[in-house]
């Protein structure tokens, strides 16, 4: 049917016919005046024939059932392979996840592990052991190697000192006199040889306690067999008349021994002698017996040490030196200094 003929067709149709044909008030499609051969009936009929044409021309086609069925079957495959990757990689994530390193406090031939691991989804996280507290620092170590002889270490003069600190407590002074270990730094750390005044040998620990600053505490402690068996306590020794090194008063326990009934010193004998310095010495040196050592010098400290290889009669002789090599100061020409042994 041309396009003139449809738009023709449509002449003469009434809209409010209603849907089967009928208008209102009577009639049929085959009643009166819409008969096969009237104007409407031959639109109805047309209009019939080209519905039924247009709906078997826009049916649907078939739904491709095999297709669907494939890509489902091909989808599933994939979706199997995707979750088994993510389950090996679940599986994998524990073991990449450590860190390997060396422990801070582990020797220097063996690596320690050291890490933690994600749990996997499949577990829930276990909650890790309480780590142990802390112990307390100990003392700082002192400014040279030389300075902790006979093979002691610093942990040992550490042991030490806490050692001293609390057996300051049991003789009936205040433990928090001392403060802790922690508030010192470690000065001279040697062997002691056991006298007439004090039988058995054991270890001398000089430990200068640095917090609060303004205390200025200078500790001796000899050590016999794990447990403090003696302790001396003074503070600075510096003064308006003294020079610019100024020996320790009570530094003769380090380097003298007592004869009451034996025959003579025990030799060979490790000596040991300190004091403190000012701003203006860069060396000390000090000679006793036949020898000469120079100190160490440690935040206004000096400490040094030796081995007598006879008995002497004479004290340590103690000499500072300024950055030109000047001689500033003689243990000699220092009206405060024992230079004979009592």
């Amino acid at each position: 049917m041309s396009r003139d003929e449809n738009e023709g067709m449509y002449e003469g149709w009434d809209p409010s016919w209603g849907s089967k044909g009928s208008k209102p008030g009577g009639g049929t499609p085959s009643g009166p005046g819409l008969d096969g051969h009237s104007a409407p009936g031959r639109f109805e009929a047309q209009l019939r024939e080209l519905l039924a044409e247009d709906a078997y021309a826009i049916a649907p086609s078939p739904a491709p059932c095999a297709t669907i069925q494939r890509q489902g079957r091909t989808g599933s495959r994939r979706r199997a392979a995707a979750t088994g990757v993510v389950l090996v990689t679940l599986a994998a994530v524990p073991a990449g996840a450590y860190a390997f390193g060396r422990a801070q406090d582990s020797p220097a031939g063996g690596d320690t592990v050291v890490g933690t691991a994600s749990p996997t989804p499949s577990a829930p996280p276990t909650s890790a052991p309480p780590s142990a507290s802390p112990s307390p620092s100990g003392p700082a170590g002192p400014a040279t190697p030389g300075q902790l002889v006979d093979g002691i270490t610093l942990s040992q003069a550490s042991e030490g000192l806490e050692a001293c600190i609390a057996y300051n407590g049991d003789l009936g002074f205040s433990h928090s006199d001392l403060g802790t270990a922690a508030d010192y730094r470690v000065l001279l750390a040697m062997n002691s040889t056991g006298d007439d005044n004090a039988p058995g040998d054991g270890i001398f620990v000089v430990a200068v306690r640095e917090k609060p600053k303004q205390e200025q505490t200078r500790l001796i402690c000899n050590v016999k067999d794990g447990k403090a068996s003696g302790i001396n306590i003074s503070g600075s020794d510096a003064g308006p008349d003294t020079g610019h090194v100024v020996p320790d008063m009570n530094g003769g326990k380090l380097y003298k021994q007592t004869i009451i009934t034996s025959n003579g010193w025990k030799l060979p004998f490790r000596w040991g002698s300190i004091g403190t310095f000012d701003a203006s010495v860069t060396k000390v040196t000090v000679t006793y017996g036949s020898s000469t050592s120079e100190a160490a010098l440690d935040h206004g400290w000096f400490a040094a040490t030796g081995i007598l290889e006879q008995q002497v009669t004479a004290a340590p002789r103690i000499k500072g030196y300024d950055a030109a090599g000047k001689l500033v100061y003689d243990s000699d020409q220092d009206k405060f200094y024992a230079k004979t042994l009592s």
